[in-house]
């Protein structure tokens, strides 16, 4: 690959300018494109197919893990390098789970920012950054692999209705009270009450224990 072409998605501009001034002077990189939402994202990628999508984890209409899954299903060659504020376990699980090459947290170097864009389009590997502890991807992939091996069939024991589980399918998608709400046209204080007992219904405290037990229970189908 001489040139890796990258498309940058991101819904604040001086977020993508930055990124852009510091690749502009880069050889072998370079932005050919830009979206500031994921819709938008994806019809942009349609267009150019770029090797490279560095693309935010929190944008309106659809968020960047949704973005990462809708490639992985449509455009497989194409490398995604997640781009986030967020160093949580849930996030960086959530986007190896759609499919993620790499997890970079905004305000990292640009040593290290440059290492991930090689790492992930020309390497072909997988690159998180330094921020994030190794034990993190350790853990949700040992553990996955186990789960997979000792899974069955487990009836659901906490009973939820059928409206819990469209609300816990949705929350495990990343999707706000508010997108949660207009999915299923009811009021965001009624999202916002649902997605409280679902939690409590399921003794968790966050998405992470929350997506372990939905998996452990056979929850979402």
């Amino acid at each position: 690959m001489d040139i890796i072409n990258v498309i940058l998605a991101d819904d604040h501009v001086l977020v993508r300018d930055g990124i852009k001034a510091l690749l502009e002077d880069q050889q072998g990189i370079k932005v050919i494109d830009e979206a500031s939402n994921g819709r938008e994202a994806l019809e942009v990628i349609k267009r150019n197919k770029p090797h490279l999508l560095i693309v935010d984890i929190r944008m309106p209409e659809m968020n960047g893990i949704e973005v990462v899954r809708e490639i992985n299903k449509n455009h497989k060659d194409i490398k995604t390098l997640m781009l986030s504020m967020h160093d949580s376990e849930e996030y960086v699980v959530q986007s190896i789970q759609a499919g993620a090459d790499g997890y970079l947290l905004k305000g990292t170097s640009k040593e290290e920012f440059l290492k991930a864009i090689h790492t992930v389009a020309s390497s072909g590997g997988k690159y998180f950054s330094g921020d994030i502890s190794s034990s993190i991807i350790n853990n949700f992939v040992n553990g996955n692999q186990k789960s997979t091996q000792k899974r069955e069939t487990i009836k659901d024991p906490f009973n939820l209705t059928k409206r819990e589980k469209q609300i816990l399918k949705l929350v495990l998608q990343l999707k706000n009270n508010k997108d949660i709400a207009q999915e299923l046209e009811i009021s965001r204080r009624t999202a916002e009450v649902h997605r409280f007992n679902l939690m409590k219904k399921l003794d968790v405290k966050n998405i992470m224990e929350l997506n372990n037990k939905a998996n452990q229970y056979q929850l979402v189908k």
